[in-house]
């Protein structure tokens, strides 16, 4: 099976490289190779390539500078999902589409199901439920596999800029009342693939680690699980306070709470996800394989 990935350098196509089964043959295009706001240039590279499956890894993901950027936004989240969908019908290719808890406004205290309806809180939101919808419009029986507080061992996310604020700081304020599941680039790779090679899945999944932590939580998380795996000094001593959403204001809002439920994903697909905090040593020992390579 040949599988086309949009978003090379992003941090789940990063994965998804690392992680390809022998079984697969992967083709992964970057934003200068592909531009997918371009349908022209996307059905272009559909003919080249003559992929049998295309996941779109591409996002535009810069949530506070979505709020002054939301043409360009729009034009990678939803005018992108839209090309890409129209040329996986015309070519009878299946599509994978990657989404976010963004799409929810929240509001919820139970696990937000693939069926609730979507209300996003603001412009990366916004350009990601309009995606979907173009796709599932285009598409019926495309997937969507939405996803939430991701990160990876490469990157610019959550866990590798609390390593780095920890190493230089001995107090940090981490946001404590906006609650979900931090998810590593590697479960969600897995669930991809298993979807890629399954004939009856359609339709929205979820996919996200188990369990449910703050933004501090996770941050405690790191700085102990930094130390476990080396990436930390044993002796470092760092403060770690609890703050509220009002005292770090930021341009774009939030959902206070996006935990996702994954039944679907298990039931149908028998997937076995891990906890959490079991994906971020997991996560970690990955970072520490990959400094030693490069030293």
């Amino acid at each position: 099976m040949k599988i086309l990935v949009t978003g090379k350098n992003g941090q789940l196509a990063t994965e998804l490289q690392q992680q390809c089964p022998n079984e697969f043959e992967l083709v992964s295009l970057a934003k200068e190779e592909l531009d997918i706001s371009d349908r022209a240039a996307v059905f272009s590279a559909v003919e080249h390539f003559c992929p049998d499956v295309i996941i779109n890894a591409a996002a535009y993901t810069a949530v506070d500078k979505a709020e002054q950027e939301k043409e360009k936004a729009f034009s990678i989240n939803t005018l992108g999902a839209e090309n890409l969908a129209h040329a996986c019908k015309e070519f009878n290719l299946r599509f994978l589409h990657v989404s976010t808890d963004f799409v929810f406004d929240g509001e919820k205290s139970s696990p937000y199901l693939v069926s609730d309806t979507v209300n996003p809180l603001g412009v990366y939101g916004s350009s990601k439920a309009e995606g979907e919808s173009a796709v599932q419009n285009i598409i019926p029986e495309a997937i969507i596999l939405r996803t939430a507080w991701v990160y990876a061992a490469h990157g610019k996310n959550f866990v590798n800029t609390m390593l780095r604020l920890m190493s230089e700081r001995d107090e940090l304020g981490v946001v404590a009342d906006q609650v979900g599941t931090p998810t590593w680039t590697g479960s969600i790779a897995q669930a991809l693939f298993c979807l890629a090679e399954s004939k009856e899945a359609y339709g929205i999944y979820h996919c996200t680690d188990l369990g449910v932590a703050s933004w501090y939580d996770f941050a405690v998380a790191i700085f102990e699980e930094g130390k476990a795996s080396g990436r930390i000094p044993l002796d470092k001593e760092l403060i770690i306070k609890a703050i509220a959403t009002k005292d770090y204001p930021t341009l774009a809002r939030r959902p206070a709470y996006s935990v996702l439920d994954k039944s679907r994903l298990v039931d149908e697909l028998g997937m076995e996800l891990r906890n959490w905090r079991d994906s971020l040593r997991l996560a970690l020992s990955h970072k520490a394989l990959q400094r030693n390579v490069e030293q």
